[in-house]
């Protein structure tokens, strides 16, 4: 009897060893990272064997976010909080900034409130403060009349000079008392001028405020500029900022000089000015001087030479000073020639019919 089975197909499968399997690409991405490592090693070593220790500190800045003042007190910043002021130091979120001084008020307020700015004893009498704050001046007392222009310039430039006083305590007292800002004492200089205040930040033999022929100032700079900031962001003066170089010429190109240089870093302490909270409208000018006006004329390479000048201005001005007119000087006829002994004078008689005629 046949038989119409049908054969049975076995299909055998035979697995490959290790070595023969397919390999994935995981190791191409672990390869390809430790490659960036090194490459990123080789290169960090590069720039410290090939840069000075100013550049390094610039590089470093340039890439360090700046601290921004995320609140009105100042919380986030290198005040940590705190808020500059002539009494000390306030903690707390929402505390006034600046220094806490009201000031004169605008061009065109009647004369009765200009003299209630500087301070009134009662109806009819007018007074100023002595500059100490310390009581009345008697000699300045009006009685019974308003005061004069004049007087009224008086009495408000004592109140300007006043505030300019504590906003210089208030910036002298926060170098003292924050950590990390009372080895730079000595790159602030504060003065009272005709123009306003004036705030320098100076550089010193050892220590810049700006990486070395740029515009990108160092963190300790930029800590100083925000205690500036918090001192004098609630004053309605205007404000006026100059960067200053020293002698020495720029050597990058003959494109960039010591003119843009100067330029770049008051532009750059506007920024960080306008960061910590100086309202963008208070600036007038932004100039650039490079060493047209050095700080120690004797030495003009001086490193205190470069320096950069915040200036607020007064709002009560004296006026400009007029050099007194000198008195018309009569006309003098000129002296006779000399008449010379034995030359003897020729008689010109004049034609009688002129010729051409």
């Amino acid at each position: 009897m046949a038989t119409n089975a049908a054969p049975i197909i076995i299909v055998r499968k035979k697995k490959g060893g290790h070595d023969e399997a397919h390999h994935g690409g995981a190791w191409k991405v672990a390869y390809a990272d430790f490659v960036t490592a090194m490459m990123a090693f080789f290169l960090l070593m590069w720039l410290l064997s090939s840069t000075t220790q100013e550049q390094r500190s610039g590089i470093s800045n340039y890439f360090a976010p700046a601290s921004i003042a995320r609140t009105a007190s100042g919380a986030g910043g290198v005040l940590g909080g705190q808020t500059i002021t002539l009494d000390g130091p306030q903690r707390g979120r929402g505390a006034p900034l600046g220094v806490p001084e009201p000031m004169p008020p605008k061009d065109g307020e009647n004369t009765q409130e200009l003299v209630q700015v500087a301070g009134s004893t009662g109806p009819g009498t007018w007074q100023t403060e002595n500059p100490d704050g310390s009581g009345q001046a008697n000699d300045s007392e009006i009685s019974g009349r308003k005061p004069s222009e004049e007087e009224l310039n008086t009495i408000l430039r004592k109140r300007e000079d006043k505030t300019f006083d504590m906003v210089r305590k208030a910036i002298k007292r926060a170098l003292a008392t924050l950590p990390g800002l009372r080895n730079l004492a000595d790159h602030l200089i504060l003065e009272s001028t005709e123009e306003g205040l004036r705030i320098q930040i100076i550089d010193r033999d050892k220590k810049s405020m700006f990486a070395r022929g740029s515009s990108v100032p160092y963190q300790y700079t930029r800590q100083l500029l925000e205690v500036v900031a918090h001192a004098i962001a609630r004053l309605p003066n205007k404000i006026i900022i100059a960067g200053h170089t020293d002698a020495i010429p720029y050597t990058r190109g003959a494109s960039y000089s010591n003119w843009e240089l100067s330029t770049g870093r008051a532009n750059a302490s506007r920024r960080a000015l306008t960061r910590f909270g100086v309202p963008k409208q208070r600036f007038a000018r932004i100039i650039g001087k490079a060493a047209t006006e050095p700080l120690i004329t004797g030495d003009p390479r001086d490193a205190r030479n470069r320096r950069i000048s915040i200036t607020l201005l007064r709002q009560n001005r004296p006026p400009p000073k007029v050099a007194p007119r000198r008195p018309a000087r009569k006309a003098v006829a000129p002296p006779p020639p000399p008449v010379v002994k034995g030359a003897k004078l020729k008689r010109v008689i004049p034609f009688a019919n002129p010729p051409g005629r």
